[in-house]
């Protein structure tokens, strides 16, 4: 997704959330330097050579953990939302990638990093202060925004870091998509936010995150050259 097709969407986000283009232009910036201070960033084409023709996508939903009892996904390219690095982790799968706007569980984050993970690092306005802390800890990082793409950080489209996933497979070359744990349903999974400690009832800002996530897959799924798949699921939630 280009800019040009994203700025629609990220325009009606802005309105329906309540966020601030200026802060989330701000946080671009800002991650852009902290990308070249460290020096510790990667281009694109770095990450599209870790990218195979078929890539699983893991959400934190509620079915998560008995997808990864359940079943082999040593045929793809691995690629964690956030949260869902934790569960990963737990059930001895290290995440090839991990797309992260830093709100997961930031020591399960750095294991996975420290264990061979490239990091996508995104920027908003609300995370500021936690890139300022986080971001010089890890290595082999990607950034990504949600405005205007700077030279060094990109905006592959999406918004929720497990959709965000998809595009950025997508535009990296994956032929098939697989979302694992991405069930939309009433309860929020505990892996989504590092308080949770068991499944929880949607609240509102979820909710509405949700809605964007499955119309931004849908047009994906319709638009964009690679094959989504939906994992089959038994639960609720994402």
């Amino acid at each position: 997704m280009e800019w040009e097709e994203w700025e629609p969407f990220y325009l009606r986000i802005v309105r329906e959330m309540g966020y601030s283009i200026e802060k989330d232009r701000e946080a671009a910036q800002i991650l852009r330097a902290l990308l070249l201070e460290g020096d510790d960033y990667i281009l694109r084409e770095e990450l599209k050579a870790v990218v195979g023709r078929r890539v699983y996508i893991f959400g934190a939903g509620p079915s998560l953990e008995e997808v990864l009892n359940k079943f082999d996904f040593s045929d793809g390219t691995l690629i964690a939302a956030d949260g869902a690095t934790s569960a990963l982790l737990e059930f001895g799968l290290v995440p090839d990638i991990v797309v992260t706007d830093l709100d997961g569980r930031i020591p399960d984050l750095k294991i996975a990093n420290d264990r061979g993970a490239f990091m996508v690092i995104h920027a908003h306005g609300d995370n500021i202060e936690k890139m300022g802390i986080y971001v010089p800890i890890f290595e082999r990082i990607l950034g990504t925004c949600q405005t205007e793409p700077l030279d060094i950080v990109y905006n592959f489209g999406g918004f929720t870091d497990g959709d965000r996933a998809a595009f950025l497979a997508e535009a990296l070359g994956a032929e098939e998509v697989v979302l694992v744990g991405f069930d939309f349903g009433e309860t929020v999974g505990r892996w989504s936010k590092p308080g949770l400690k068991e499944h929880s009832p949607m609240w509102e800002s979820k909710r509405k995150k949700f809605a964007f996530a499955k119309e931004l897959l849908d047009w994906l799924a319709k638009n964009g050259k690679a094959k989504i798949i939906q994992f089959p699921v038994s639960g609720e939630g994402g």
